[in-house]
């Protein structure tokens, strides 16, 4: 996976989990002959990957590669054709060799969610392939083709070749995770196939931006569950073993141990438009969000601005740092991922009104999204 800013990495195990020696049994149980019975070897862990692991697959993408052409050695003295030939350099001035391809290979996670043979991964898994073939958690090995990938929220949705009966992953519902809830990764990292590790939700709405990364448009879940390079684009699941995110990033170096995961609410609607026309289209105003927080830290509903681009939308409409935007045409906002949401649905062209609090005023204001590749490039 190619590096980002703040050592925030594209993409797992792990770890185990070790508690004191117990030293003595309750005497109910020391005394019952069918004790080791009524401890059973099962957790929720293993049931909720028994339920989706068969449709974890590993992707494995080839891509050319073209190589500059170079001066391989200086005209003289090998402007003699007799040296040249010798030393089975090519007849012309100055030993330069022409430009080359070779072939990358990389490989990621990904898993299937629809049973006509459709998966979701990241875009940076596929990114530039001529080639992806997937395997099955039975051995199969199947060729896939990319139907579209957006880099703006880094998905990719790829169809598998042939029919057949497909295992699918059932999709969850991220907009109801709570920080400290179970979450499990599982993924291929470095190539070992179905690896699972056991986390929490450690932080919810995690801006792209302020992990540094400017390119993305993403509110990422925050999870300790272990992630490395090859898991990207593998499941995060949730205690009942349904997908609630796609894992994306892994931190490194200082403060490692920190995921991240593209909610699969946000996953499910770019790959419906990613299926239906190829591409995605992003309405945006030209604002940094982050979480409303009260006194004591926790969470409230709304989204408060941090920053506004100069000359967008935002900007001419006259939103400012520090306001808290609570609902767009008349819609409460709960959190920062719900107005990004809202602002995609209302489109571009089409003026909508924020209602926001600075301080202590209500205001309402009109605001017209624009595409973001518009308002990028009038940067």
């Amino acid at each position: 996976m190619a590096a980002v800013p703040s050592r925030v990495l594209p993409l797992a195990l792990a770890a185990a989990l070790a508690g004191p020696a117990i030293t003595a049994l309750p005497a109910a149980l020391a005394q019952s002959p069918a004790a080791s019975a009524v401890l059973s070897r099962q957790s929720f862990v293993a049931e909720a990957v028994r339920r989706t692991g068969p449709a974890v697959v590993t992707i494995d993408t080839e891509r050319t590669v073209v190589v500059p052409g170079r001066q391989s050695l200086p005209p003289f003295p090998f402007m003699d054709p007799l040296l040249r030939q010798f030393f089975g350099l090519p007849q012309g001035g100055g030993g330069a060799i022409p430009p080359s391809q070779r072939t990358e290979r990389g490989q990621g996670s990904g898993f299937i969610y629809d049973s006509t043979g459709l998966l979701l991964t990241n875009a940076h898994v596929v990114e530039g392939s001529t080639r992806v073939t997937v395997g099955l958690s039975d051995g199969r090995r199947v060729e896939g083709t990319v139907v579209g990938a957006d880099r703006v929220t880094d998905l990719a949705v790829v169809r598998l070749a042939g029919g057949g009966s497909w295992p699918v992953a059932p999709l969850g519902n991220s907009d109801s995770l709570q920080v400290g809830e179970w979450v499990i990764a599982v993924g291929n990292p470095f190539g070992l196939d179905q690896t699972v590790t056991l986390g929490i939700v450690s932080s919810l709405n995690r801006n792209a931006a302020s992990l540094g990364i400017t390119d993305k448009r993403l509110e990422l879940i925050q999870t300790d569950a272990a992630i490395n390079p090859g898991n990207s684009g593998g499941p995060l699941l949730d205690a009942d073993g349904a997908v609630v995110g796609i894992n994306t990033l892994v931190r490194s170096g200082p403060g490692a141990g920190l995921g991240f995961a593209i909610p699969i609410n946000r996953a499910r609607s770019v790959a419906a438009q990613l299926v239906s026309k190829g591409s995605v289209s992003h309405a945006m105003i030209g604002v940094g969000l982050d979480a409303v927080r009260n006194a004591s830290g926790s969470p409230i509903p709304g989204a408060v601005v941090r920053s506004v681009m100069p000359g967008g939308p935002a900007a001419r409409a006259g939103l400012r740092p520090g306001d808290r935007i609570t609902a767009v045409d008349g819609q409460a906002v709960s959190n920062p991922a719900q107005l990004t949401q809202l602002v995609e649905r209302n489109g571009v062209v089409r003026a909508m009104e924020l209602t926001l609090q600075r301080q202590g005023q209500t205001l309402r204001l009109q605001v017209t999204p624009v595409e973001l590749s518009t308002l990028m490039g009038s940067r």
